[in-house]
């Protein structure tokens, strides 16, 4: 099978030797996305508004390699505070519908531009 590269300006570029996602048969993996404007590089304010931007930021990549949230599988949420679960899951849970993708959530010492969030999915492609 041929791996394929996505790469999206509708979603912040890469800040290291990775891409935004990548697709392989049936299958889009993307790479963790922080709440991080795409135009501007700023990550946005709280706990909440992370998770929604990182959410649309895997929309994003997503949608480049002809898929949806509507097709993801699984997901990994890493939290730099599990006291913010409450609030990223009110977010997280207005962005899918049932049947739910299966989820692991996570807290982590530290998240790149000490993010409070960073969340990757595995979705199927449409």
């Amino acid at each position: 099978m041929k791996k394929s590269v996505i790469a999206t300006t509708n979603a912040p570029g890469a800040i290291g030797p990775y891409s935004q996602g990548v697709s392989i048969g049936d299958l889009v993996y993307t790479s963790g996305q922080l709440g991080m404007d795409p135009a501007t590089g700023a990550l946005a304010d709280g706990v909440a508004a992370q998770t929604a931007q990182s959410l649309r930021n895997v929309q994003a990549i997503l949608e480049a390699a002809g898929s949806g949230l509507d097709q993801v599988v699984k997901t990994t949420v890493f939290l730099k505070d599990m006291n913010d679960f409450v609030n990223m899951n009110e977010v997280y849970s207005t962005f899918f519908t049932e049947p739910y993708p299966a989820r692991s959530a996570v807290e982590v010492a530290r998240l790149p531009k000490d993010a409070l969030v960073e969340i990757e999915v595995i979705a199927l492609k449409k």
